[in-house]
């Protein structure tokens, strides 16, 4: 039996356009009437996860940060979290600062950008809704990423957006040279960096255990490659139409597009609803 519900929201739950389908915001209602939990399980801080999802009263804890934090969405307390050195993160900063690329740093639960690389969001490769989404939601900064490290608290995560795939490379080649770092992506012009301790598939385990939940007891939803280890980890790991070969490739079933609000539809099945 179905217990836990894991779901990325961009391009799962989401949208393309970013908005909650009505079928996705009835079967909510469906978790809730069956006492099945539903996780939000993303790369956004929790404060960036729609307020009708937080709202919800199927929804009591949700993954943030790619797996970095888990948290109590009804009083915003942490209840697990795996902090990037801040050391190291100075470190890959100080190797990548030369390209033209944003240096992203998740922490406070707001994204900090540099004043002098925010306006690469212009012009790398993301569609309009995406790029409006990404530009509201960043915290310009003039000072060194130096200074602001220091007066920051945990950095949770890192994002680089890239223009060239010669950049997309030095990227990975400065991550991959330090081993306490992992990275993904859910764009194709981005780099997701986190602890390599701290990912979707992790954080699904460690709630699980929490809640006494077996981890056979769970699906998860997901589209792009920071959600494979989700999936890997999920007794039923469940790919959207719109989903990239590699999260395909994780998966135990696949459903219909976010536009289609493929995660009703699946879950409608296995709730038994009639559609």
């Amino acid at each position: 039996m179905v217990k836990l519900v894991f779901s990325d929201l961009d391009g799962t739950f989401l949208t393309q356009d970013k908005t909650i389908t009505a079928d996705n915001a009835r079967v909510l209602d469906a978790a809730y009437e069956r006492g099945v939990h539903f996780v939000p399980c993303t790369g956004r801080n929790i404060t960036d996860i729609p307020g009708e999802i937080l709202r919800h009263p199927a929804v009591a804890h949700a993954v943030c940060c790619n797996g970095a934090q888990v948290l109590d969405v009804k009083t915003g307390a942490v209840l697990h979290e795996v902090a990037l050195d801040k050391a190291t993160v100075l470190d890959l900063y100080r190797s990548v600062r030369d390209l033209r690329v944003t240096f992203d740093i998740f922490a406070d639960r707001r994204v900090y950008t540099p004043r002098s690389r925010f306006g690469y969001i212009e012009t790398v490769e993301l569609s309009a809704p995406t790029r409006d989404f990404i530009r509201a939601g960043r915290t310009v900064f003039d000072e060194p990423v130096e200074e602001l490290l220091v007066k920051v608290g945990d950095v949770c995560r890192l994002n680089i957006f890239f223009h060239t795939r010669a950049e997309r490379d030095e990227v990975w080649r400065a991550v991959d040279a330090r081993p306490s770092l992992i990275r993904t992506t859910s764009l194709a012009c981005n780099v997701e960096i986190t602890d390599a301790r701290a990912h979707k598939g992790a954080a699904l385990a460690w709630l699980c255990g929490l809640l006494g939940v077996s981890p056979v007891d769970t699906v998860a939803f997901g589209d792009n490659e920071n959600d494979v280890t989700m999936l890997r980890a999920a007794g039923d790991g469940v790919a959207m139409a719109n989903a990239v070969p590699a999260c395909r490739a994780a998966s135990d079933h696949m459903t219909s597009s976010c536009d289609d609000s493929g995660v009703a539809r699946y879950l409608s099945i296995l709730f038994g609803i009639q559609t």
